[in-house]
């Protein structure tokens, strides 16, 4: 498998570092409100890397946190942000407050529903979820490592600062070098007098008296963990001090992936991550989907329209992952129609004798995945093949059944499924449809057409078949 490294800027190779088994970290959601479909683009990427390596017969351990604590609103990639104490900033006490809850009710509730999403667009579970709010004891030991290694300092209102000069390596993630970096502002034009250089930022904020949830005690006072410290705690303390690949949406390139990387360097003197996979940004219908835009969605919408989820998973698929998407809902009912198509041709393959797969299709296909997941390439040639005159029915559903393990679809879920009892027509209909039958015997041609617009407004249009009238319901 061969996917785009960020850092090295280039399509590479991925070996994983112990043999049969590759490690994934994946940058998981912040619990304080649902994931939207740009999220779920970002968490699809790590399925497909997952899917791909274990169909080609990796054993695929995959780690996504989960942040119930410490990401703050000011948390962003505009510049050097100032991230000191805290206030009631953080993001899921700022929602508690809004819906009258606990931090941790909120957190576990939006938790929840992220599981749920995840389950319908048939992402896999990680094998481990850790959660911020309970591994404040790893990131306790990795600051007092930073500061024992001289790469973390206490500043001037006691949070504990990680000293961005004392990694060499800083910006080449990002391509954003230190000293261009636009320092941030604390209040009125003043840089944080808290910091030794303006690019530093926080591993562990002091709290102030106001706060009175999500925060510990600890050697530097009550506070809470920075949003960048939770991710190298986690994914050092679960996958050990070489991790495959890490993923994540573009946006988190910077700070977040450029911070985590400095600290989880520093603190085992080696390169952690081999290789930096990001996603690209999710438009939708062209805007960038924002509370203030109104263009929020969420798996859930798609679900209110009638449409099945796995249609959006079809259309991440037939987009390139680091691709930037513009997103429709014209989009989504095409995608929506491909899968009941693809799902009604399994079934009705699945009637025909067995035969073996076309080799040289499914080996074209999976090559696609391997080759930077080049999913729409590998959506265009299954379109071919589901035309092709050429391949038997019998071998076109083997083919499809076998490369849904790459697709996750569930392209064969209706296979063997006993057609559903179709509910009786009602009583008017059942009238209508008689009253017709009978003008339609008696040649009663205007009164047939009268009575077919009818059942038309109805809902149930009427087509004249050999054997008679068929209901369309």
């Amino acid at each position: 498998m061969r996917l785009y490294d960020t850092r090295l800027k280039a399509v590479v190779p991925v070996v994983p570092s112990r043999p049969g088994e590759l490690s994934v970290y994946a940058c998981g959601p912040t619990v304080y409100r649902d994931a939207h479909v740009g999220n779920m683009r970002t968490f699809l990427l790590t399925d497909l890397i997952r899917r791909t390596a274990e169909m080609e017969g990796l054993s695929v351990v995959v780690v996504q946190n989960i942040t119930d604590v410490g990401h703050m609103a000011d948390d962003t990639g505009l510049g050097a942000v100032d991230e000191g104490q805290g206030d009631g900033d953080d993001k899921v006490l700022r929602q508690a407050a809004l819906e009258g809850l606990t931090a941790l009710e909120i957190a576990r509730e939006y938790e929840q529903r992220f599981h749920a999403d995840l389950a319908a667009l048939n992402i896999y579970p990680a094998a481990h979820y850790p959660r911020a709010s309970e591994s404040i004891d790893l990131m306790i030991d990795l600051i007092a490592l930073l500061m024992e290694r001289g790469h973390a300092y206490v500043g001037g209102d006691g949070s504990v600062f990680f000293d961005a000069r004392s990694f060499p390596g800083y910006g080449e993630l990002s391509g954003n070098r230190l000293d261009d970096l636009r320092p941030g502002h604390r209040f009125e034009g003043a840089v944080d007098p808290a910091k030794a250089f303006h690019a530093d930022w926080a591993l562990w904020k002091r709290a102030l008296d106001t706060r009175t949830q999500l925060v510990w005690d600890t050697p530097w006072g009550v506070g809470f963990p920075g949003w960048h410290t939770e991710c190298s705690a986690m994914s050092l303390a679960l996958l050990g001090s070489t991790i495959d690949v890490h993923t994540g949406g573009i946006d988190l390139r910077f700070p977040h992936h450029e911070d985590e990387r400095a600290q989880s360097n520093c603190a085992t003197g080696t390169d952690v991550v081999r290789h930096w996979v990001h996603g690209e940004h999710l438009l939708f219908e062209g805007r960038k989907m924002s509370k203030s835009s109104g263009n929020v969605v969420l798996v859930g919408d798609l679900v209110d329209r009638g449409l099945d989820p796995l249609a959006l998973r079809l259309a991440f698929l037939q987009h390139r992952y680091r691709q930037q998407m513009n997103l429709t809902w014209e989009v989504l009912v095409a995608a929506d129609s491909m899968i009941t198509r693809w799902r009604e041709r399994l079934a009705d393959w699945a009637t025909h004798p067995s035969e073996a797969m076309p080799a040289e299709v499914v080996a074209s296909v999976r090559a696609m995945f391997d080759d930077d997941l080049d999913t729409p390439r590998a959506i265009s040639l299954l379109r071919e093949l589901e035309k092709d005159p050429a391949v038997s029915p019998g071998a076109k559903f083997e083919a499809f059944a076998h490369l849904d393990r790459l697709l996750g679809l569930d392209l064969a879920s209706d296979v063997g499924r006993a057609p559903a009892a179709q509910a009786p027509l009602p009583d008017e209909v059942e009238a209508l449809l008689s009253a017709r039958a009978e003008a339609r015997a008696a040649r009663d041609w205007s009164g047939s057409d009268r009575l077919r617009d009818e059942l038309d407004a109805l809902g149930f249009p009427v087509i004249d078949t050999p054997d008679g009238q068929q209901v369309q319901r």
